[in-house]
């Protein structure tokens, strides 16, 4: 009874898709090229999911256009291509490392850099004492009158 409940508790863990089997293409090597270009691509509704596990109809229709396009005979990268031409560059869930997007990936770090250069910076003058000058004879006698009354 427990290994029945294993083998069911692993059955059902293991990740659902959302590909309609009237989406399958009949040739097995497109669809593999299907699948694998549809795991890099956002589902633009659910936002963290690929279009291969999204349900909502955007995905459907994203699987349906990288289907189409593998069978009009488009290699990977070209169907990627158009679909970023299309969808932007959004769409990829990775980004590439080009144009705006250097900015964006560089930022984080020089951030983090400089936040850790001024917060040095602070700790080291806040742990400096103030220079304090001599005082001059009149201060000391103004002092010095102080102190007595």
């Amino acid at each position: 009874m427990k290994y029945l409940l294993l083998v069911l508790a692993l059955l059902t863990a293991t990740p659902t898709f959302a590909v309609q089997p009237d989406e399958v293409l009949p040739d097995a090597a497109l669809e593999t090229r299907a699948r694998d270009i549809s795991q890099g691509l956002r589902c633009l509704v659910c936002r963290n999911e690929n279009i291969d596990e999204s349900n909502a109809e955007l995905a459907k229709d994203l699987r349906l256009l990288v289907r189409e396009r593998l069978v009009a005979g488009d290699t990977n990268d070209e169907v990627v291509d158009y679909v970023v031409d299309r969808y932007g560059e959004f769409v990829l869930l990775k980004p590439t490392l080009t144009g705006a997007n250097k900015l964006l990936w560089i930022a984080g770090p020089v951030m983090l850099i400089l936040a850790l250069i001024i917060g040095l910076t602070f700790i080291q003058r806040r742990g400096k004492e103030p220079e304090v000058a001599d005082l001059t004879e009149d201060e000391e006698a103004r002092l010095a009158r102080l102190m007595n009354d």
